[in-house]
């Protein structure tokens, strides 16, 4: 099943605007070398069982586990691909969530126990409560509750499809978020307790305080902190949404990063402690090591460490999207997927922080409830010789001279991406011969000049390559952004940012194969663009400029007005 979520780019263009990114901070230390890097093709978040096992889902759609370090021990074949983090059960049981609709419980030799079957496919991260029942949320609009065989509880219909993972509070009270905007509670048997009306879309995952405070982001640029009650505590207003998920520290502070290139560390009591400039958007959530530090990745590639105090410590830049957060393993192993699945290990650091929420749902094994007195207790035995190991001391970053200032480059139109060929064994090569005969040199014929098309070549390539689906139109997102004069930049599988004036504005695009494309309506949507039917074509105007796509949008579908916004990754 697909489900696509629509939202007015002209309500976005409310916000503060999609600023220049902004400088990244200097780090003061060097940074960790990459231990292991495995081309896994990793698409889901990863999972780190008690012992150091990781779980993962890769785009072959299967659950693979792995050790600590990447090497295989099982894979599961399910239905299709997942993004949610699979959760790991304190007996050694998988569940995990496919775009199948189904959730698959697998024991821990990676057999097949039971699954489930629901409404809409699963992107949110399910819930385990202590008494190894799960709560599932689904695209369809449903939250279901199952008990540890897979049999169903009791369901709860919200009425919008649910992209939030859902989290357990210590009383049983169950949270998240969903496309009306709300944050809902719910009693432990299914029964809706309140729910709480954000000014925009909620994809951001609740964190819960040490005070059961209920703490999450919205695409209405704001950090929303709630009493277990519902009852609004205060909300921090950032330059552009939060949809990556919050945590909170060992200290206190509730830190989450926003697509304004910031991360942002506010106190219990709402005010701001701290803001550091990353330079890229983030969408994966930060995670707290034992020393304090917080590590946390933007989509540009590069990981940071910051400081207590919001300084930064050092950088990894991978130069590959991360829109995922890291993961951390009790032993002190570092974890994240780089764009195209690449699974990167920092080995030898520290682990992860015994705190209220200090990674993504909680805990290594993305369990999203709440721990126990005990439960804490074990982590912090766990961890504790990772935590007072002796490591080699971070070295500080030599002083370098001054860069003199160069002229910038235009940016390049990105590319569509292409597979990764499979190796071939080269063919055996003859040694020449010792004595090379006499060869005339061939004239030197100069390559040929790059062809560059005009804005009406691109839109007819646009036009011919059109593709319809859930009622809109989409372009191949190079071409139409290339026709329109738009550098199209930070390309996500859900997201593109489109450079327009002065300011960078985001559209959502949908993947065919694994090409972006971006709905018709999106760019019509676009500030100081105008869009009109004429002799079977589409004509968008830009300023004085008329570009006209030949496409007939009756054949299609009939033109929206409301294209996607950051809706979940789609299937072609």
């Amino acid at each position: 099943m697909r489900i696509t979520h629509a939202l007015a780019l002209s309500t976005l263009m409310t916000l503060a605007g999609f600023t220049h990114a902004t400088a990244q901070q200097t780090p003061t230390q060097t940074a960790p070398k990459v231990s292991v890097f495995k081309e896994l093709r990793v698409i889901s978040g990863v999972t780190v069982s008690a012992g150091g096992d990781l779980t993962f889902v890769g785009s072959d759609a299967r659950v693979h586990r792995t050790d600590a370090s990447g090497s295989e021990k099982w894979s599961y074949l399910t239905g299709d691909i997942g993004r949610a983090y699979p959760v790991v059960t304190p007996q050694g049981v998988t569940l995990a969530a496919s775009y199948d609709d189904h959730l698959y419980a697998l024991d821990p030799n990676g057999k097949l126990l039971w699954k489930v079957k629901f409404d809409g496919d699963i992107f949110a991260t399910p819930a385990l409560r202590a008494d190894g029942s799960v709560i599932v949320a689904t695209a369809g609009g449903t939250v279901h509750a199952l008990d540890a065989q897979g049999k169903t509880l009791w369901t709860f219909k919200v009425g919008a499809p649910v992209f939030s993972s859902p989290a357990v509070a210590a009383d049983g009270t169950i949270y998240f978020g969903a496309q009306n905007n709300r944050m809902h509670a719910l009693t432990p048997d299914g029964r809706l307790k309140w729910t709480y009306a954000a000014g925009s879309l909620v994809f951001s995952s609740p964190a819960i305080g040490a005070d059961g405070s209920v703490y999450f982001g919205s695409s209405d640029r704001r950090l929303h902190a709630l009493s277990p009650d519902g009852q609004p505590r205060w909300t921090h207003l950032t330059n552009l949404f939060v949809n990556a998920s919050p945590i909170v520290t060992s200290g206190g502070l509730v830190v989450v990063g926003s697509y304004d290139g910031n991360v942002y560390a506010v106190n219990v009591t709402g005010e701001l402690e701290w803001t550091y400039k990353a330079g890229a958007g983030i969408a994966g959530t930060a995670a707290e090591l034992s020393d304090g530090t917080v590590i946390v990745p933007d989509l540009s590639g590069t990981v940071h460490a910051i400081g207590k105090a919001g300084q930064g410590l050092w950088q990894i830049r991978t130069g590959k999207k991360i829109d995922l957060g890291v993961s951390v393993s009790d032993q002190g192993s570092v974890y994240f997927v780089t764009d195209g699945g690449g699974l990167n290990i920092l080995q030898k650091q520290r682990p992860l922080a015994v705190a209220p929420w200090p990674t993504f749902h909680a805990s290594p094994a993305a369990w999203g409830r709440v721990p126990s007195e005990a439960e804490l207790q074990v982590q912090a035995q766990a961890r504790r010789a990772a935590a007072t190991a002796v490591l080699s001391a971070p070295k500080p970053v030599a002083s370098v001279p001054a860069p003199q200032p160069v002229t910038p480059r235009p940016t390049p139109a990105p590319t569509t991406p292409r597979p990764t060929p499979t190796p071939s064994t080269p063919a055996p090569v003859t040694p020449a011969p010792s004595t090379p005969a006499p060869v005339t040199p061939a004239p030197v014929t100069p390559p040929p000049a790059p062809v560059v098309r005009t804005p009406a070549q691109l839109a007819q390539d646009a036009a011919d390559r059109a593709r319809s689906a859930d009622g809109q139109v989409f372009l191949p997102l190079t071409e139409a952004a290339a026709a329109l004069g738009l550098n199209v930049q930070n390309v996500t599988a859900r997201t593109a940012t489109l450079a327009v004036a002065d300011r960078r504005l985001p559209v959502t695009v949908r993947l065919f194969g694994r090409e972006a494309f971006v709905p018709l309506a999106a760019l019509s949507d676009l500030p100081g663009t105008r869009a009109r039917l004429n002799a079977g074509a589409v004509v968008l105007t830009r300023g004085d400029q008329d570009v006209r796509f030949p496409l007939s949008v009756a054949k299609l579908v009939p033109l929206q007005g409301k294209p996607e916004f950051l809706g979940p990754l789609q299937k072609s």
